[in-house]
């Protein structure tokens, strides 16, 4: 069977969790879908930690694209864009000398 070059992994998602569940290892899941190699597997991985802290923490994952012509933000994405702009100027407040600001 010869090896594809890409795969959409996100296709792939609930069987792979499923596996690991199952207890079998990266490298086995990548080997049975015919990945390239496990790192594919890890990555993937990876990212759906980084999405689920993410949501924990109140991050919402930004939409893609530009914005139809009658777009409004609701409620919901005002507040959480002025959070993220309060924790962007806190950030940069507590530690100017990593920026490159004030020593």
């Amino acid at each position: 069977m010869p090896k594809r070059r890409y795969t959409h992994i996100d296709k792939l998602g609930k069987e792979i969790e499923q596996m690991i569940k199952a207890g079998n290892t990266q490298r086995e899941i990548a080997l049975f879908f015919g990945l390239k190699d496990k790192t594919v597997v890890h990555q993937y991985l990876k990212r759906q930690r980084k999405r689920e802290k993410q949501l924990i923490a109140g991050i919402f994952p930004k939409r893609c694209g530009r914005r139809h012509k009658g777009y409004t933000l609701s409620e919901e994405d005002k507040d959480q864009e002025i959070r993220r702009l309060k924790m962007e100027v806190e950030l940069l407040r507590s530690s100017p000398h990593q920026i490159g600001g004030r020593r």
